[in-house]
């Protein structure tokens, strides 16, 4: 039976949102599969990883600097290193560099280390500071990267050119569930009153967490210069920014027209009561609420940047925007409101061309991945075997 360690930065928020499927497919592949992450939830009790024979909860901190990582590094060291596996596939920024650094010796006697870079930190238009942190941090663990999976075409030719694993391969992201967004049935005068938002108002939906990079900013600013008492606003996430920008919802007039609703289940259902899924990100890798809202068949407009720019394709002027340019949203966020049947040609457009996004894709992708590495992991128990002896 082959072994495979799972490695990400935390459960609830990465390997229960987007693993889940691969790790059902290496068990019906016959694999026995680990996970190592920090256990993120409010209650510890609530961490049961579906398909997961083993799970090691490790102190990752997100950012490189805690000195909480040298404590990390040392236990998954030692996890890996006792663990006799054939695969070790890791996610995140600092799991995945803690993880190759941990791996050295296991790699040496056959270990696979395959790593999903879900956005380099480092990009097109990436403030510098990414540059000198995280771009050298790469290079340097890329030597010891045995399969390295972009999920976008920007990230894809970088690591081509510049980076040194094995192989560099593109996969399109993680992938949705398409059929269970078909079967969703929303009842949108209901799911409207659930959430306070009244049934005639044009209510404007994000998804992601709190933070300086989902830029929620920008349609808070939007929405005090359209000065639109009838446009409503929820956002669904959790994280630091919350405080600031309910400060900034209050200091716009905007308090009883916006909606901070923490994190949901229901998304898919929020998503088909909504008018305009709005998207103001100032980095993404490959976004799962703007591939999952435009399933739904809902409009979007989104920052025109890596990852977006290879959801929407090309030809999307007007839906994909500057996020410097204010402006330019207020005006697109309007034109949604007058004109809102004008838009379906580009939302049946949107769905047809997720199903190059599909979870059931991207999944036989990673497993033709993994089996193309199964003589040399076959090669990599043998080199365990005879140390043993």
């Amino acid at each position: 039976m082959k072994r495979i360690l799972y490695v990400a930065t935390v459960v609830r928020m990465h390997i229960m949102e987007f693993h889940i499927p691969y790790l059902k497919a290496l068990k019906e592949m016959g694999w026995e599969t680990s996970v190592a992450a920090k256990n993120d939830y409010e209650d510890g009790k609530d961490c049961s990883i579906p398909y997961c024979d083993n799970y090691y909860d490790i102190p990752f901190e997100r950012s490189p600097m805690n000195v909480r990582n040298f404590k990390a590094y040392r236990k998954l060291k030692q996890i890996i290193e006792g663990g006799g596996y054939d695969v070790v596939h890791c996610h995140t920024p600092v799991g995945a560099a803690l993880t190759r650094l941990a791996a050295r010796k296991a790699r040496k006697k056959g270990c696979q280390v395959i790593y999903t870079a879900h956005g380099f930190h480092f990009y097109k238009g990436a403030p510098l500071r990414n540059w000198l942190i995280y771009y050298p941090v790469e290079w340097i663990c890329s030597w010891m990267t045995d399969v390295l999976i972009s999920i976008n075409e920007e990230d894809y030719r970088r690591a081509k050119k510049y980076l040194h694993a094995k192989k560099t391969v593109y996969v399109p992201g993680v992938g949705i569930d398409l059929e269970k967004i078909s079967k969703i049935r929303t009842d949108r005068k209901q799911k409207r009153k659930e959430i306070g938002i009244p049934e005639e108002a044009f209510l404007l939906l994000s998804v992601g967490e709190l933070s300086v990079r989902k830029n929620h900013k920008l349609v808070l600013k939007a929405l005090r210069v359209l000065k639109n008492e009838n446009i409503y606003y929820v956002i669904c996430g959790q994280g630091v920014m919350e405080k600031e920008l309910r400060r900034l919802a209050n200091k716009y007039g905007l308090t009883e027209r916006v909606r901070f609703l923490g994190y949901r289940s229901d998304v898919l259902e929020l998503y088909k009561a909504a008018d305009l899924f709005v998207f103001p990100s100032l980095q993404e890798g490959l976004p799962v609420a703007l591939m999952e809202a435009m399933a739904c068949g809902i409009p979007c407009i989104a920052g025109d940047i890596r990852g977006n720019r290879d959801l929407f394709g090309q030809g999307k002027k007007g839906y994909l925007i500057p996020t410097g340019q204010l402006e330019l949203w207020v005006e697109s966020i309007w034109y949604h409101v007058r004109y809102p049947k004008k838009n379906q040609r580009v939302v049946k457009e949107n769905q047809e061309r997720m199903k190059l996004f599909s979870v059931e894709k991207t999944t036989e992708r990673v497993k033709e991945i993994y089996r193309n590495e199964a003589g040399i992991w076959e090669a990599g128990k043998k080199a365990r075997n005879e140390g043993k002896r």
